[in-house]
């Protein structure tokens, strides 16, 4: 068993954004992820709501001025497999935030995973087609998790009405949203889940930041550059020159270049790539005082 010290690194934002239709779910993440780039041309959105991020395109929102930016529309079947597809197509594409609008879809939408299931019920029972169908689910939360973007998704909340009064003590229905449409427990897996009301007001039901725990706030440019600076502030990962840097150590050592994860996660607890700057440098070290002891005598 590895113990190793905690350490907080740089790292991406793994954002879900939960609340009834029209709590202001995907104009929030567009504008968050604006403030995180600063460039438009960086913010991909993935659209299953029938195109309706269309309309945000050249328009003026909470004074700010949206251009056209890169989308991907999906349509029905709303499997996990082509939410993935868009994840990697906007990854190289070179987008910095991946806005996926919405999650929901590939739950409960048309051909996704509820659907699927109630089909293969009629040939297998209920066990039978979840032992199919969850690994798809997994596979598309691991997409989600080890991307190399930024990734918001918005998820549709069940919806329920609540009596209130209101400023002359009438009783009044007002819109309120509950558990997000998606598989049970999705919700722990993000670093920050924010849940609109129907008034465009957000607060958090998981803050792994503490940046806006205990807050009732609506979503800004400013909330997302707040978010970029928590996430940067941690320890540095690994550059690409000092990964070259330790190949070619590695490689003029005669060590099989497929046993470096093993090696940095035997010493810092992460692969290659997984690891900090800092630790990269100490990892040279090690590689150059191995090829010392390696090396004849008088050579």
């Amino acid at each position: 068993m590895l113990i190793r010290k905690a350490q907080r690194k740089v790292t991406k934002a793994r954002v879900g954004m939960t609340g009834p239709s029209g709590s202001g779910k995907t104009l929030s993440a567009l504008l968050m992820a604006y403030g995180m780039t600063e460039d438009w041309e960086k913010v991909g959105l993935i659209d299953t709501e029938n195109r309706s991020a269309d309309l945000y395109a050249e328009t003026m929102k909470a004074g700010v001025h949206i251009p056209e930016f890169p989308k991907i529309d999906l349509d029905p079947p709303y499997t996990t497999e082509k939410y993935i597809e868009a994840i990697k197509a906007f990854e190289d594409y070179g987008v910095d935030v991946i806005i996926i609008d919405s999650l929901s879809h590939a739950w409960a939408g048309e051909g996704g995973l509820l659907e699927q299931k109630d089909t293969m019920s009629k040939t297998k029972n209920s066990f039978a087609a979840w032992g199919e169908l969850t690994p798809k689910q997994n596979k598309m939360v691991e997409t989600i998790l080890k991307s190399k973007c930024h990734i918001f998704t918005t998820m549709r909340s069940k919806t329920e009405y609540v009596l209130e009064a209101n400023d002359k003590g009438k009783q009044v229905p007002r819109k309120i949203g509950m558990a997000p449409v998606q598989r049970d427990g999705l919700e722990y897996e993000f670093t920050l889940v924010m849940d609109l009301t129907a008034d465009h007001v957000a607060t958090v039901s998981k803050d792994r930041t503490g940046l806006f725990d205990g807050q009732y706030f609506t979503p800004s440019v400013e909330t997302g550059k707040q978010l970029l600076d928590w996430l940067e502030s941690g320890e540095k990962l690994i550059t690409d020159n000092t990964t070259d840097i330790i190949k070619h150590k590695w490689n003029a050592l005669g060590l099989q270049v497929e046993l470096i994860d093993a090696q940095t996660r035997k010493l810092y607890g992460s692969p290659l790539q997984g690891i900090t700057e800092k630790q990269g440098q100490s990892f040279i070290d090690v590689l150059n005082d191995k090829q010392k002891t390696a090396e004849p005598e008088g050579a």
